[in-house]
């Protein structure tokens, strides 16, 4: 499994400036996985290497791979960019 990664940007110690919150996330679909000798009791990948869906988004061949016809599930998904940043705002104590 992937891990993913997050990046938290925080203001200098001083700032009471309150802090934004953004999110962001891209995957893709890398080689497919499916075992083709799995019945036969053996380990044999077809070697496709990307998947590129058959069909146009929102169909059932979307979902299907042009170049091998497997399933997008036997591919490995790839988090291709994730940052997360929190919105924090520090606390008033008192009057400021």
């Amino acid at each position: 499994m992937r891990k993913k990664q997050v990046v938290v940007r925080r203001s200098s110690a001083g700032s009471a400036e309150p802090m934004s919150s953004t999110s962001s996330l891209a995957f893709g679909y890398g080689e497919c996985r499916k075992n083709h000798a799995a019945s036969l009791g053996g380990y044999a990948v077809d070697g496709c290497r990307e998947f590129m869906a058959s069909g146009e988004e929102g169909t059932s061949d979307a979902l299907n791979c042009a170049a091998c016809g497997c399933h997008r599930n036997f591919h490995r998904r790839e988090v291709k960019m994730a940052e997360i940043v929190y919105e924090y705002t520090p606390p008033n104590y008192g009057g400021k």
